[in-house]
């Protein structure tokens, strides 16, 4: 009887001392004893994905690394890009091909492409033909906040020539990628890349324009640690679709993916995923000159979605004739031809919900030139710049960065770093007024010497989306390649919390 009253008594105590807490650590209402905002501090960690960037023997790859100087960042630290082993290698612990041939794929595996410079200070390297590997680059410490990693290639001829270009991204779970393509005259992979010490399983999925298409290939794909693969789309079904959306569900683990798209026509480029399925999108910085441009899009929700369809161009919104609105089937991929929608101006396509708001992804198909010197890329829906996005490969005469305020007007601040090979760097602001796309003519370091990167800011005002597009050496093909610039998550949330032992004085 006695052990059961002091039970009682104890438990009443711990109640008494747990109500007093919440009591003491419960807001008023009035907004005076609330908690002190949360700090937003540097990450530590960054981990960055590069695909195989090509098979053809002509590929001229550029690797470019920089990471911008962030304020609070640790002093110390290091960032390093390894060779992701082939899938099919690690299957049986061994690789195919003759003992030359295993040679020359480890002798280029096991040499680092570039060893990444401290903050504010980028560096290049390069490397040709077909072998190159996937890359895994971790950062930690000073070098982790804001790092970026863009791949370069320039193919000289055969499906897929003209430039490729692609930033290296972070490891997640799911995939988006409107815009890919099985259709006649594509060659389309899907390339996933495992970083991590255990093994990933995704799902593959497509989606044409009568729905999904059956297929048993893309379910459960191993991708072994550390370790890149690779799978033509044709492969996982054998039906012919213009426009196709490809979904990647990671079951375990994480992994990087992006679509290559090679046309043996308009040459080809990388297609990133899109920004997270929203009812509002902006896919920012069309190039101006473009001859074609083709909206692709889909939801993966059970809702049909209709869409107003607007270009923010120099002068504000306007409304393309004869694509107002678009409507896209629930779970069915939709394609639209824009035709020569920017007409000379700089543009970005805003996509709103004309009544209630169901989740899309979309991307657009850009194709420059005409004729034989056609060439293809894309641009997907993207994120805003936040508070900093940075690209990196800019080269003078070569670089065209659009800003886009979709809502409210903004100002931005850009900033050129050094180049790769010397130079001073130089910052411009700009204000961008609501509604609007501008070609801005972005500072260029005094003295350039090799790339240099480009870090935007937004100082005040509303969300602002951007991109930039990289042309080729060559003036008289239209090769080019467009990165959008997404906020770089180079800083963290951390809520400040401090102890307080006065509650066990109540």
């Amino acid at each position: 009887m006695k052990r059961t009253t002091l039970s009682l008594i104890a438990c009443a105590t711990v109640l008494a001392a747990v109500t007093g807490f919440a009591a003491v650590s419960a807001p008023d209402g009035s907004g005076t004893d609330s908690a002190p905002p949360a700090a937003r501090l540097p990450v530590e960690r960054t981990s960055l994905l590069c695909p195989a960037p090509s098979t053809s023997d002509l590929a001229e790859t550029a690797y470019t690394s920089f990471t911008p100087v962030t304020k609070g960042a640790d002093a110390k630290g290091g960032a390093t890009l390894t060779a992701a082993e082939s899938a099919d290698a690690t299957e049986d612990g061994k690789g195919g091909g003759t003992t030359e041939e295993k040679g020359d794929k480890g002798e280029k595996a096991g040499k680092p492409v570039l060893q990444p410079k401290a903050p504010g200070t980028p560096v290049a390297g390069d490397t040709s033909g077909a072998d190159t590997p996937a890359l895994i680059g971790t950062a930690e410490g000073a070098p982790a906040p804001g790092w970026t990693v863009q791949q370069t290639t320039e193919v000289a001829a055969g499906t897929g020539r003209g430039l490729q270009g692609v930033n290296c991204a972070a490891p997640d779970t799911e995939f988006w990628f409107p815009g890919a393509s099985t259709a006649t005259g594509r060659t389309d992979y899907v390339h996933l890349t495992n970083p991590d010490d255990s093994a990933a399983v995704v799902d593959i999925e497509l989606y044409g324009k009568d729905g999904a298409l059956k297929s048993t290939v893309g379910e459960g794909v191993t991708v072994p640690p550390h370790a890149s693969e690779s799978l033509l789309l044709s492969t996982l079904s054998d039906v012919k679709e213009t426009d196709l959306t490809v979904h990647v569900g990671v079951r375990s683990g994480r992994l990087g993916a992006a679509v290559q798209a090679l046309d043996d026509k308009t040459g080809g480029d990388w297609l990133t995923a899109s920004a997270d399925p929203a009812s509002d999108l902006v896919l920012p910085g069309i190039p101006k000159d473009a001859t074609a441009v083709r909206l692709v899009l889909f939801t993966p929700g059970g809702t049909d979605a209709d869409l107003k369809v607007r270009l923010a161009s120099p002068s504000g919104l306007i409304t393309p004739a004869g694509h107002e609105t678009v409507h896209v089937k629930a779970g069915m991929t939709t394609g639209v031809d824009l035709g020569e929608v920017t007409r000379g101006e700089a543009g970005s396509l805003v996509l709103t919900p004309t009544d209630r708001s169901v989740p899309v992804v979309a991307a657009v198909r850009v194709v420059r030139g005409k004729g034989d010197e056609q060439e293809s890329a894309f641009v997907p829906a993207s994120d805003p710049v936040g508070a900093r996005a940075t690209v990196v490969d800019n080269r003078a005469k070569s670089t065209t960065l659009a800003l886009t305020a979709s809502g409210e007007a903004a100002q931005v601040k850009v900033t050129a770093s050094a180049g790769t090979e010397g130079g001073t760097p130089a910052t411009k602001t700009y204000t961008i007024k609501a509604g609007t796309t501008q070609n801005v003519d972005a500072p260029v370091p005094a003295g350039l010497k090799g790339s240099y990167a480009l870090t935007v800011e937004t100082v005040s005002g509303g969300p602002v989306h951007a991109s930039r597009v990289l042309t080729g050496s060559d003036e008289d093909v239209a090769a080019f390649t467009v990165q959008t610039l997404p906020d770089d998550r180079g800083t963290v949330s951390v809520p400040n919390a401090e102890e307080d032992l006065s509650v066990l004085q109540k």
